[in-house]
């Protein structure tokens, strides 16, 4: 990656915290750059829009896993996500979402470097390494 390209990438997060919404691309005025850090796997865009869908921990559209963190909310694009957000924030946070078996709600106050009680447990379904074959799945 380049320097422009690290620049666009801290560009795209610094949007992300600010505005509590991905940038669109008329807003970041670079097209290529943004195909370019997709190729690298540094975001993700959406395949029809060639809008930003996510950038790792964020996510660009509505899912399950909203996070409060320093008096701004995101959507987090999994449960190990929604940890991430507070600690790339280096903020405490609160994770609102709902049990993908039996539908129970579950609210969790997360640390920006643990997890409020400290015992929650989530299952991870796709291999780590597995994890770009599709990671909108993912």
């Amino acid at each position: 990656m380049d320097e422009r390209d690290l620049a666009l990438r801290n560009l795209v997060y610094r949007r992300f915290v600010e505005l509590g919404r991905a940038p669109g691309r008329a807003e970041l005025g670079d097209d290529d750059g943004l195909r370019r850090l997709d190729a690298e796997h540094a975001l993700v865009l959406d395949e029809a829009s060639g809008e930003i869908r996510m950038a790792n921990p964020f996510s660009a559209v509505p899912t399950p896993y909203r996070v409060e963190a320093g008096g701004k909310s995101w959507y987090a694009n999994c449960a190990w996500d929604a940890f991430g957000i507070p600690a790339a924030l280096g903020e405490d946070g609160h994770v609102t979402t709902v049990c993908p078996d039996c539908g129970e709600a579950i609210e969790l106050d997360v640390g920006a470097d643990r997890a409020i009680p400290p015992e929650p447990v989530f299952h991870v379904v796709v291999p780590a390494e597995h994890c770009w074959e599709d990671i909108v799945f993912t």
